[in-house]
């Protein structure tokens, strides 16, 4: 029997910006997964801190992260999780376009899980599923703040997002 991976996705988390730390909701969901994928804008290292000591965490630096956190995370990354690529980046540029920019920077992966709109997206596209968990802190770009799951199975890979 193939066994499910489960992993929490957040992003633009703006801490201690926006806030002081992740709603109780996120925390609650951590215990359920296998890891995290944060798409980068930590702004400070105390939430990677710690997001690392709970789970198994991989993550990407964003425009908004300070020099000890661009200095120690890639702007991109691709993943190998199970049976399953994930191309993990932050995004740059105009949100409107968010989409096209971040499918530009990979190629031959399954999924695409980006930030920096603000604004979560589930959609498959020429068969890549791009996933953006919005915010779980910082609504200046939508209308409510949420995080994602994703759930690989095999070669199968699927998204939720988990409004707050």
């Amino acid at each position: 029997m193939t066994q499910t991976i489960r992993i929490l996705v957040i992003s633009d988390t703006h801490i201690p910006r926006v806030a002081t730390d992740l709603p109780a909701r996120v925390y609650d969901e951590i215990k359920n997964v296998d890891m995290i994928l944060h798409a980068g804008d930590f702004v400070e290292k105390t939430i990677y801190d710690k997001l690392s000591r709970l789970k198994d965490m991989r993550a990407v630096c964003g425009n908004m992260d300070g020099e000890e956190m661009s200095g120690m995370l890639n702007p991109k990354e691709v993943l190998t999780v199970g049976k399953v690529k994930i191309g993990l980046i932050h995004g740059h540029g105009a949100p409107r376009d968010i989409i096209n920019t971040v499918k530009k920077e990979f190629k031959n992966v399954s999924c695409i899980v980006f930030g920096h709109s603000h604004k979560a997206v589930n959609i498959i596209e020429d068969g890549v599923l791009l996933f953006n968990p919005g915010s779980p802190t910082d609504n200046i770009f939508a209308t409510e703040n949420s995080y994602g799951i994703l759930e690989i199975t095999g070669t199968k890979i699927e998204g939720r997002i988990v409004k707050l």
